[in-house]
């Protein structure tokens, strides 16, 4: 494998394709380390299903490689990332509906109370889900596309993959503050956009 150390990503791609295996374990050896460290910081240091995800992002991998779907752009550890990350999301989503989850705990005494970091705390956007949901799609998507990109990603996250705040500063790497942050300054964005537009933003 020692050859095709100083090989460029692209190269080993292409060779790969071309059905030579070492190509690709150079590859796994390359990136093997720090993609599985990001995402065993994605699963809050699940070792077991960062194993799994790990495995699934490099198949993955292989089937989009085999299947000319990867663009050549030297970008091969990005592009690793973007996978693990999607799948990470899959596994938010899957549980999600398996748990049938709602905010809901019981304390000690049995009282009802509610999860703060999943529900009052981080809601004060539920108000603007609401404005959300009372607007034309179409034109609201079209107005997130035009976010500064931490801004557009936060909305796309809680919106349109309805993950919670914890899970979105997770997932970004960043505190639950700034994710909290970011949606009241997209928000602001959107209803300053809306108003040069013909969607008439209620609040």
């Amino acid at each position: 494998m020692e050859k095709y150390v100083m090989l460029a990503d692209d190269v080993l791609v292409s060779l790969y394709r071309e059905g030579d295996n070492e190509a690709f374990d150079t590859l796994l050896a390359r990136y093997q380390t720090c993609v599985f460290t990001y995402i065993l910081k994605l699963t809050s240091n699940d070792e077991d299903a960062a194993n799994d995800v790990f495995q699934d992002t490099f198949v993955h991998a292989i089937m989009a490689i085999r299947e000319g779907r990867y663009v050549a752009s030297n970008q091969m550890q990005a592009w690793l990332m973007r996978i693990a990350r999607n799948l990470v999301l899959d596994r938010m989503r899957s549980s999600r509906v398996r748990k049938h989850v709602n905010h809901e705990v019981v304390d000690a005494q049995g009282n009802v109370v509610r999860d703060l970091l999943d529900s009052d705390q981080l809601s004060e956007c539920t108000v603007e889900t609401q404005l959300m949901n009372q607007q034309s799609c179409s034109l609201v998507r079209a107005l997130v596309d035009r976010l500064p990109d931490v801004q557009r990603e936060v909305v796309e996250m809680r919106f349109y993959e309805e993950l919670s705040f914890k899970e979105i500063a997770m997932l970004t790497g960043v505190s639950i503050n700034t994710a909290l942050g970011r949606m009241r300054y997209a928000m602001l964005n959107l209803k300053r956009m809306a108003q040069h537009t013909d969607l008439h933003w209620v609040g």
